[in-house]
């Protein structure tokens, strides 16, 4: 019945195939390996990993990350202008973008709040001598790069905690429908990124 434990359950993973991890990427994000007992250590708990219960007595070790909590923001401020637009136009918009700033902080705090989050990516931009963005593409492809920036920072660490390297990502849930997020992730984290199901928990919760 647990939705991340489900999407965990849905990952088209192999027993003996390369070692993996999973990325269930909606509004927030969950990054994390099955164990097949809990990794208890200092270095873990203060790195803010969890070991939650799966599948066949597994234990999802993972961390919580922001998502796609920033554009969906963004998207609602957009849209509150009276702007016209579908997720394809905003992939294709930040395809066509050639906007080069360093990534996000996505952990500070102001990210995590609701409201003028447009202004926030601005004001974050001028704060730390970087260009600001000036059109839709620009935010949406900053806010991509930053996700998979994220990822490749978090995962390098959770690599660290497990003494193991990750060779594919396997990415569930509504980022896995996009595909910048998807090619961008793969380029910071030199995983091999398989995406899908986008419907995890649902598949998940039929296959248990």
């Amino acid at each position: 019945s647990h939705d991340t434990a489900c999407a965990v359950a849905a990952v088209p993973a192999e027993d003996d195939g390369p070692q993996w991890a999973y990325l269930s990427c909606g509004t927030w994000s969950l990054l994390g390996v099955e164990l097949e007992t809990p990794l208890l250590s200092d270095a873990a708990r203060e790195a803010s990993f969890t070991n939650e219960i799966g599948l066949d007595g597994t234990v999802r070790f993972l961390k919580n990350l922001t998502g796609l909590w920033v554009l969906q923001e963004c998207e609602r401020v957009w849209q509150a202008k009276g702007q016209s637009f579908d997720y394809e136009t905003l992939q294709r918009e930040a395809a066509s973008s050639s906007f080069d700033a360093a990534p996000l902080d996505l952990d500070e705090q102001r990210f995590l709040e609701r409201g003028r989050m447009p202004e926030k990516i601005r004001n974050h931009c001028y704060e730390h001598g970087q260009p600001t963005p000036e059109v839709r593409g620009d935010y949406v492809r900053l806010i991509l790069e930053s996700l998979a920036a994220d990822y490749h920072d978090k995962l390098s660490v959770m690599e660290d905690l497990i003494g193991q390297s990750i060779e594919v990502l396997h990415v569930v849930g509504g980022g896995a429908r996009n595909d910048l997020l998807c090619q961008w992730t793969a380029s910071a984290t030199s995983c091999q990124v398989v995406a899908g199901p986008a419907e995890a928990t649902a598949w998940g919760n039929l296959l248990i």
